[in-house]
């Protein structure tokens, strides 16, 4: 990676780069805490139990990342020799270092889903339960989906993917790094989305800004098997409390602030796409934005030099994600950057 200019008009490259709040780092330093792995951190216990609550579930586990408590939950319903079926692009697939096979022995079935939105009738195809052939283990679902956009799932098409789960014996899993994203643009509680699932994976360190850290929720026996599928990956933090502090803040005050993103995101895609850039403005439905530009990482490298910050994801697609640290005064200077690149300009014609 570049070096970093000596100042940042706008740090775009993703949700996860905000730095505490003062809200959060005052939090931190009056935790109260304990030995989580004993089960006896009263401040990580405070946090699951909470996000346990506004799912509607029963028990929660607070783990270091959402691509661990995502594994975890794959772990936790299938068997090795099985598959599971996700829409395409999905993060437990490309951003999770094949783990699915590596700790749970099991392999994706790919659907496909425009938008990020797969159809139920094409999940209820991809089910298998012939001796010939592996067996369906799970369904999951990512909401919002990121390498889509960071699109929204419907409710009604969640719904039918539940009534397919169950008519066919299946668990189903939700890759919720994003779900108050989905809640926030929808108006709906969290637990409206989450209550079609058997486990939810909620991701604390994106939009709603904690330093560290995911809960995923499920029933008190799933995750007393969690826990130990926790213990054999390393996510033991022992005394957590000063980080399920800031998470606590980062709960109660952060999906506060989220429509303020998205807002931001489509100000943004807009004014992107009115310049000439491609943009597929019906995917940006919340804080996520992709652009399709040849020579991606030399134009990312390019507005780095001038203070702006964004992530090439491939050869030519870019990506960019609002999040509460970026303000329009930020959002203002990054336009200018990037609206006045007349490298872009000659790569567009």
């Amino acid at each position: 990676m570049g070096a970093m200019p000596s100042s940042v008009i706008a740090d775009l490259r993703s949700d996860t780069v905000t730095t505490p709040t003062p809200e959060m780092r005052e939090a931190m330093a009056r935790a109260e805490v304990g030995d989580d792995v004993y089960g006896e951190d009263p401040t990580v216990n405070e946090l699951q139990a909470e996000v346990a609550r506004l799912t509607g579930f029963e028990a929660g586990l607070f783990m270091p990342s959402g691509s661990m408590t995502n594994q975890v939950a794959i772990a936790l319903h299938t068997r090795r020799g099985e598959e599971v079926i996700c829409a395409e692009g999905s993060h437990i697939y490309e951003w999770e270092l094949g783990m699915m096979a590596a700790f749970s022995g099991v392999v994706p079935r790919f659907v496909t889903a425009p938008l990020g939105v797969p159809d139920p009738e094409d999940v209820r195809l991809a089910v298998r339960h012939s001796v010939h052939q592996s067996p369906t283990g799970l369904i999951s679902l990512e909401n919002t989906h990121n390498k889509a956009g960071g699109t929204i799932i419907p409710l009604e098409v969640i719904e039918q993917i539940r009534a397919v789960a169950d008519a066919e014996g299946l668990p189903l899993h939700l890759d919720g790094a994003r779900v108050f994203n989905a809640a926030a643009a929808l108006d709906v509680p969290l637990s409206e989305i989450t209550r079609h699932f058997h486990t939810v994976s909620v991701c604390l360190s994106k939009g709603l800004g904690a330093p560290v850290g995911s809960v995923l929720v499920g029933t008190a026996g799933q995750m007393k098997q969690a826990h130990r599928y926790r213990k054999m990956l390393g996510g033991g933090m022992r005394q957590a409390g000063v980080l399920a502090a800031a998470a606590l803040v980062a709960l109660r005050d952060g999906p506060a602030r989220l429509q303020a993103d998205h807002r931001r995101a489509r100000v943004l895609a807009e004014a992107l796409a009115g310049a000439g850039y491609r943009v597929n403005l019906a995917a940006v439905q919340t804080n996520i934005i992709y652009v399709t530009l040849p020579d991606a990482a030399a134009h990312v490298a390019r507005w780095a030099e001038h203070g702006v910050l964004a992530s090439a994801l491939g050869p030519d697609s870019v990506r960019f994600v609002l999040h509460h640290q970026v303000g329009d005064d930020a959002l203002a200077g990054a336009m200018d950057v990037l609206l006045q690149d007349r490298a872009v300009a000659g790569a567009l014609k």
